[in-house]
């Protein structure tokens, strides 16, 4: 971990992305921070959507990150924040990244990590450039299910699509899931490389890595958005932006990161 990523943990907030945006807006972030609350009231996730936080039961935290580039240089970054987060996982949880796509741990295109297509965690970036003259801050949130997925389902009453999974469920057996702090600490170690590396070579460099994950590839999709037709094709990867590729009979489309839902077209 960089010397310069400074470490905040609350009780709780209301949102920890919400927290460090105000502090953006108000120019005060200088150097990265990191900011971990055990509760948050009125966590959110993409699109307006509640993000359930149990204490003891999910990590949810947030980075704020200054890149050198504009915001629509950014494309692809949560497809990078993914790839992250399972190299976090693994160095927290002492499993390799092979151990874990074996066990069925995946990236649901374009900021959801699924565990047997059951959602484990969910990615919100928000942020922008406030002058040209400014490195561009993004508020990278994160909501990561630790434990007691029946319980978090159970509590959602079918807000979700998908089922629920946990960070436990990975655990080889008699072995218990480490403390919530050492795991946001291998996660954060991680997201710094990862951004470090994307910040310099862009989305490209990640492409190839991030299509091993890819959860979807080679299925029939239909991807919704808030006042738009759906659109049904094959999910064929990604470009060196990040969009998602779909085939459609004699042509392929790109779909950007926006207002979208992608599901399995049974």
């Amino acid at each position: 971990m960089s010397t310069n990523c400074i470490l905040e943990r609350v009780a709780t907030t209301k949102s920890t992305n919400d927290d460090l945006l105000a502090r953006w807006r108000a120019g005060e972030l200088i150097d990265p921070v990191a900011r971990i609350a055990q509760e948050q009231t009125s966590g959110k996730g993409r699109a307006g959507r509640v993000w359930l936080s149990r204490p003891e039961d999910t990590l949810c935290f947030s980075l704020a990150y200054p890149f050198h580039k504009s915001p629509n240089e950014l494309s692809g970054l949560s497809l990078v924040i993914g790839l992250a987060l399972i190299s976090g996982i693994a160095a927290a949880l002492g499993l390799s990244e092979d151990a874990l796509h074996q066990q069925g741990l995946r990236l649901k295109w374009p900021n959801d990590l699924l565990l047997n297509n059951a959602k484990l965690g969910g990615i919100l970036i928000e942020g922008g450039q406030s002058s040209p003259s400014l490195p561009t801050w993004m508020i990278i949130g994160l909501g990561l299910n630790l434990r007691n997925a029946a319980l978090i389902e159970k509590s959602l009453e079918g807000k979700v699509a998908l089922g629920v999974g946990d960070l436990e469920q990975l655990m080889p057996h008699q072995r218990a899931l480490p403390d919530t702090e050492f795991v946001w600490l291998k996660l954060i170690e991680s997201f710094e490389k990862y951004l470090t590396q994307f910040d310099q070579h862009g989305f490209g460099h990640f492409k190839n890595s991030w299509e091993r994950w890819d959860a979807f590839n080679g299925q029939s999709v239909c991807i919704s958005g808030a006042g738009k037709e759906p659109i049904i094709g094959i999910s064929a990867g990604v470009d060196d932006t990040g969009a998602l590729i779909l085939k459609q009979h004699d042509k392929s489309v790109a779909i950007h990161a926006g207002d979208i839902s992608l599901r399995v077209q049974s």
